[in-house]
């Protein structure tokens, strides 16, 4: 089945169950704020995103075992709220106000500030204390699909120690990539251990825990990894080249953020360590700007078009893809045919994306 089938047959499924949840801690609570601020995560967990790593859980599940059932369904979201508990983190540090075309979970607090006229804490300081927190409550609430659910105490245990172990290295990436903004010298090994963590670790996971909840034998178990890791690489640059080049309508984040940040992605390494000395230090001096101006913005793009670091990045990605093209032929002999095209059409939907 390919993504897109695969997508529109669970994805209406997913949202429920993500909605369920919040439902049910709703139906708890009685003060207004926490009310409204429940109500705020249902809006932005519910706001969109492609579900890719619930469909990566549910498709392991289903490429070992001959009859297909729903109850996994269920532990498949708990991916998703670390995902978006991630995301809510990442806004704040990257001063994010949008994503996917609505406002950020900050921002979001920042406009009940306004609406309120809350006098004791400024604006920013608002939006950027509520979020912190509503991303600490998105992750303990993705541990909820571990705790109930039709499977048995041992594989919701080892989902539970997945989901964890992907918590840290989501974090662990982080850290890396904030150092990376201080170091010179950076090379793109750098780059994909930090990608390997950040986005990587949760892809590989969702496909593990879908695996673990099947009862496979541990020997697929590094081949997975290597997919789930290498198809977390490919997105990331992809991700880096959209942010950066892509269509702000179709992607629904601004093409200068990553340049304002200063933000150490796969363009940005890939130009430093291909321009000539006086234009590479002359880049270097422009992303390392307190204020960087449209100006700058134009001249970092026109630096980055000079160096031809789409292209450049592009083969790279493709260097990841036919890896985990690799990892997915070893797989063939032992999963069904339908999560064989699902993973393919996947891996092909992640290289050519747009948004």
């Amino acid at each position: 089945m390919k993504f897109t089938e695969y997508a529109k047959t669970y994805i209406p499924n997913i949202n429920n169950a993500i909605g369920t949840i919040l439902d049910k801690k709703l139906e708890n609570i009685n003060n207004t704020f926490l009310k409204t601020y429940y109500e705020e995560i249902k809006t932005y967990l519910l706001a969109g995103g492609k579900r890719i790593r619930p469909l990566l859980c549910i498709a392991a599940y289903n490429a070992f075992n001959d009859e297909i059932d729903d109850k996994i369904i269920t532990p498949s979201v708990g991916v998703e709220f670390l995902h978006n508990a991630s995301l809510v983190h990442d806004d704040i540090i990257d001063k994010d106000n949008f994503r996917r075309g609505n406002p950020a979970f900050h921002y979001r607090f920042q406009l009940y500030h306004n609406n309120y006229s809350l006098k004791k804490m400024s604006q920013s300081d608002f939006g950027n204390s509520i979020a912190i927190i509503g991303g600490d409550s998105i992750f303990f609430l993705g541990l909820e699909p571990f705790l109930f659910n039709d499977f048995d105490r041992n594989r919701n245990l080892e989902a539970i120690n997945y989901y964890e172990q992907a918590f840290g290295d989501i974090a662990n990436g982080v850290l890396i990539e904030t150092d990376m903004v201080n170091r010179k010298n950076l090379q793109m090994k750098d780059y994909i251990e930090m990608v390997s963590l950040k986005t990587g670790a949760l892809l590989e996971k969702s496909i593990l825990i879908g695996a673990n909840y099947a009862g496979i034998d541990k020997e697929y178990y590094r081949i997975l990894s290597t997919l789930g890791i290498n198809l977390g690489i490919i997105f990331q640059i992809i991700d880096d080249i959209l942010g950066t080049f892509g269509d702000e309508k179709v992607t629904g984040k601004p093409t200068d953020g990553d340049i304002r940040e200063g933000k150490r992605t796969c363009l940005l390494i890939e130009a430093i360590n291909s321009l000539d000395v006086k234009k590479r230090d002359y880049l270097v001096n422009l992303i390392s700007k307190s204020k960087i101006t449209d100006k700058n913005v134009e001249e970092v793009r026109d630096l980055f078009m000079e160096a031809d670091v789409i292209n450049s990045c592009k083969k790279l990605a493709t260097k990841y893809y036919q890896e985990a093209e690799d990892a997915l032929e070893k797989l063939k002999p032992v999963i069904n045919n339908s999560e064989i095209e699902f993973f393919e059409n996947l891996l092909k939907f992640v290289l050519e994306r747009k948004f």
